[in-house]
């Protein structure tokens, strides 16, 4: 449905973006991630139509997005981090604004657009000034333009960006149900939430994309970290003493006891190694039972700042 290709954008002697590719099948969620500066809304605007490439392709399905601005953008959907609303007109005003703006035929706008602020639950606040909203419900009127016209294509900038909890896992689960019938691609900083909703994730760092895969699958593709969780019958000193004696054995930390004359541990190796048979062999030599042993795979946060401070070594 989106596909970007070996797109570079530069701004003088600046490298905005460095010959990024990536596509983004129907009906899929995808995360976009980066620390700031890394190029994630020049990616969006580029994708919008909103500036142009300095090289590269970007097509929407099978649109040039500069060839055929108009028929590609047709297909899109935006949802700027401040939500692009004119706070002094109500809802209803508004979105019928926004419905003439993309061409809505007029027979048809009027159950259009009590679909969609039954869908993002705006219905109860249609005939409220915008400016008398809380921010939540901002946020909700923002998303319902985007879906105005029924674009096949949902960008969403920071959508929940200063929202309290409540309102978070309300636009989450929202953002949930519009995946059921759009491809949308998500950029936030919350990355509970990327993991929650999305099916893929993409990180980008200083213009570059430096990971891709689903958000389960990244750590064990990635292959940075290498951990087993135990949990060890016998003294804690005892314990860690016999599991550093394990020559693949970089690092151990002691979790929280959960079981009375227990001792549960971090056990981080060496790259590649595989150390189970070693546990089971040191701590046996020792007369210390395992009770448990489990992977401990990285979750998306420490994905996100391995990979990004990794490039930034460089």
């Amino acid at each position: 449905m989106i596909q970007v290709e070996n797109v570079t954008k530069r701004y003088g002697e600046h490298v905005a973006l460095n010959n990024i590719s990536l596509t983004v099948n129907e009906g899929e969620v995808l995360g976009f991630l980066g620390p700031n500066g890394a190029g994630k809304s020049t990616t969006m605007n580029i994708i919008t139509g909103y500036i142009s490439t300095t090289e590269g392709t970007v097509k929407i399905d099978g649109i040039d997005i500069l060839e055929n601005p108009e028929q590609a953008k047709r297909k899109i959907g935006y949802l700027p981090e401040i939500p692009p609303i004119y706070v002094d007109m109500t809802v209803n005003e508004y979105l019928t604004f926004v419905s003439n703006l993309k061409g809505v035929s007029k027979d048809k706008r009027e159950s259009s657009l009590e679909r969609i602020m039954q869908v993002v639950k705006i219905t109860d606040v249609k005939d409220r000034l915008i400016k008398n909203l809380s921010k939540g419900y901002k946020q909700r009127v923002g998303l319902a333009q985007a879906i105005v016209g029924d674009p096949e294509v949902l960008i969403l900038d920071e959508p929940t960006v200063g929202l309290d909890p409540k309102q978070i896992i309300e636009i989450r689960n929202l953002i949930k149900d519009l995946g059921k019938k759009h491809t949308i691609i998500l950029s936030s900083h919350i990355l509970s939430e990327v993991s929650a909703v999305c099916d893929r994730v993409v990180i980008i760092n200083k213009g570059s994309i430096v990971a891709s895969g689903k958000p389960e699958e990244l750590s064990q593709k990635l292959n940075f970290s290498n951990k087993i969780s135990l949990r060890v019958k016998g003294a804690s000193a005892d314990v860690i003493k016999a599991i550093k004696a394990i020559e693949s054995v970089q690092h151990v930390s002691e979790d929280k006891v959960r079981e009375e004359g227990t001792i549960d541990v971090i056990v981080e190796a060496k790259k590649d190694a595989d150390i189970r048979e070693d546990l089971v062999k040191s701590l046996s030599a020792a007369s210390l039972p395992i009770l448990s042993m489990k992977s401990v795979d990285m979750n998306l946060e420490e994905v996100f700042l391995q990979v990004t401070n990794q490039k930034e070594a460089k």
